[in-house]
């Protein structure tokens, strides 16, 4: 059987793949394995929240039952963003939380997280236990031993707010006076926090895509479809843009002239921004295998290392706790900065940005064009058989061959995807038609080997 938990917590078709009975069930088990790390005498807490979904009504509803039915006492906070979730679980003092988000995917789907004590993700083997015991009988507390549910979503969000407020606002309380900038919310969870936080960082802020519904989070809008905030960018005049997804954890921004940054050139801006002021820890800063090569030779010329994690922000924050680094995430826009998060914060991203572009006086184009990109190519090849793209002898073989042919100016990535039945054939080189020819000509042999 596949592992249930993927690269980000449980994914799946609300109501389908996930449905009420393993939200209940998910619930119950995290209460089970987390509820042995419970310290003191006094009663185990926990938290929920969701995204803007109109399944996560019922799946949150669901995944707080089986929590209670655990012996937790639940706060459930309502619609927050996934970082928002984990910063509120260092305040609160509770055991754990469970988010119910597909994050960036369309709204059919949903899914669910935990954090465990201190806002920070699972780690593999608690995820394992969970699994392990999901659905199994077991002596259920009764009488006062069973939890209760309370409803707490305004002061939650307010005490969520005022954080990322301050993170910027310490030497001055209006940083961004002067900038404007537009905020597409993707319809999702932070359409109600990052508008507030920048103009009360002193930007001129123009919002777009801040009226969630339940079916219209990340349609066409957000960091996975930014061109409607590319546009608004220069029909606004707008110094600059930036795009949350649905559940807020990433982020990507737009310069003046509407042109994309990416994560990797927000992390270069950053994390050059940090190193300046005596706070990029171990002057490093940590990506994944996918973040452009291109990042590393820049950030190399400004004496900043950078470490390769695997894919998935939480490999980023374990490779940052083991070495006590200050940045890193991914090309995707998750960006974890530890002075002020466990995790990735696509509205404290965008409001440390917009920092570093009043600070520097430069504009966010100048900034970025210190971090090119080398040409990528990605295709995605279907093949039932992905995790056999590692150790199949053809294949490593034909990586090799281009690998040598690409030198120090290029790189090959396959991975297999954590949650689809595709290989993920990643190339990056020095010129785009020589990405493009040897990303076809591995997907090919992954296609003809795997088939």
């Amino acid at each position: 059987m596949p592992r249930l938990f993927g690269t980000d917590g449980v994914r799946g078709v609300a109501n389908k793949e996930l449905t009420p009975k393993m939200a209940l069930d998910l619930g119950e088990a995290a209460a089970r394995v987390l509820g042995k790390d419970h310290k003191g005498e006094g009663r185990k807490r926990a938290l929920v929240g969701r995204d803007t979904r109109v399944s996560g009504d019922f799946l949150s509803s669901a995944l707080a039952a089986g929590m209670a039915a655990g012996g937790f006492d639940v706060i459930d906070v309502g619609v927050i963003p996934t970082p928002g979730l984990a910063y509120l679980s260092t305040q609160l003092n509770v055991d754990f939380a469970g988010i119910v988000s597909a994050s960036h995917n369309p709204m059919i789907y949903n899914g669910i997280k935990f954090f465990a004590r201190g806002g920070f993700k699972l780690s593999d083997d608690k995820e394992d236990q969970i699994e392990a015991i999901l659905g199994q009988d077991w002596e259920r507390p009764t009488g006062r031993g069973v939890g209760r549910i309370h409803h707490d979503s305004d002061t939650s969000t307010q005490m969520y707010t005022e954080h990322i407020v301050r993170s910027a606002t310490a030497d001055d309380p209006t940083p961004l006076k002067g900038l404007r900038i537009v905020v597409d919310c993707a319809n999702g969870a932070t359409s109600a926090v990052a508008p507030v936080v920048l103009r009360e960082a002193g930007a001129d802020v123009v919002v777009i895509n801040a009226s969630p519904d339940g079916y219209n989070i990340n349609d066409h809008a957000g960091s996975m479809h930014p061109e409607q905030l590319q546009a608004m960018v220069t029909a606004a005049d707008a110094d600059m843009g930036v795009a949350c997804d649905g559940d807020a954890d990433r982020c990507l921004a737009v310069d003046n002239e509407g042109h994309l940054v990416n994560g990797d050139q927000i992390m270069g801006i950053l994390a050059r921004a940090l190193k300046q002021e005596g706070r990029l820890n171990g002057d490093t800063l940590v990506v994944t295998i996918m973040s452009n090569l291109g990042l590393k030779l820049a950030l190399k010329k400004m004496g900043i290392n950078t470490v390769q994690t695997a894919v998935g922000d939480r490999y980023v924050l374990e490779e940052m706790l083991k070495h006590d680094y200050t940045l890193g995430g991914e090309q995707s826009g998750h960006i974890i900065n530890r002075q002020f998060a466990t995790t990735g914060d696509g509205t404290l991203t965008a409001l440390t940005l917009a920092h570093e572009v009043v600070r520097s006086g430069k504009s966010l184009k100048e900034l970025a064009a210190d971090f090119p990109q080398l040409p990528q190519e990605l295709i995605n090849v279907r093949t039932p058989r992905k995790n056999e793209a590692k150790t199949d002898e053809g294949i490593t073989q034909a990586v090799k061959e281009q690998e040598e042919i690409l030198g120090e100016t290029g790189r090959v990535v396959l991975r297999p995807s954590g949650t689809e039945p595709v290989v993920r054939v990643m190339v990056e080189a020095a010129t785009e038609p020589q990405a493009k020819q040897v990303c076809e000509s591995l997907a090919k042999v992954v296609a003809d080997r795997l088939a």
